[in-house]
């Protein structure tokens, strides 16, 4: 009986057993060379990850938005239109004090956010926006107007 020795064991490396398969982590690591790119961590390029979801939905009559924000309340909200751009943030801010038999535990935290949408020159500025936000979802809905689409054509002849 002999041993052959195999260098064909899979033992995968750090980051493709382990962070790989976590989203976080996956964009920090460069697979093709097993290191982790810092250089996108540090340089602020994960600033659209802390945004909520968002999404848009054109209806016949009007535009329907959604935003996913879980635990926040309605009052944490700031909603403005100006200059047709719609602006929403929040901000909220939990603080914890206790103090029992000799120990003292405080705890804070503060969340924020902003989003600003362009929006489309069918939306009807002289309406209402109504918005409901339950269960973590901030609902708006904003009326639409209508447009004379014919005036906006024109042809031009070339000579």
């Amino acid at each position: 009986m002999s041993i052959i020795k195999s260098n064909n064991r899979r033992t995968p490396a750090l980051g493709r057993s382990i962070l790989a398969n976590d989203p976080f982590f996956s964009d920090l690591l460069d697979t093709k060379r097993g290191i982790f790119n810092l250089n996108r961590f540090f340089n602020g390029d994960f600033d659209q990850d802390l945004f909520p979801a968002l999404n848009v939905k054109e209806k016949e009559t009007e535009f329907e938005i959604e935003l996913a924000a879980p635990g926040l309340s309605k009052q944490d909200f700031k909603i403005s239109i100006e200059e047709g751009i719609l602006s929403i943030s929040a901000e909220k801010e939990n603080k914890v004090e206790e103090e029992k038999e000799g120990f003292v535990r405080k705890e804070f935290s503060y969340n924020s956010f902003s989003r600003q949408i362009a929006l489309p020159e069918e939306v009807d500025m002289e309406k209402e926006v109504e918005a409901k936000y339950k269960e973590g979802i901030l609902k708006m809905s904003l009326k639409k107007r209508k447009i004379d689409k014919s005036k906006k054509t024109k042809t031009v002849n070339v000579s």
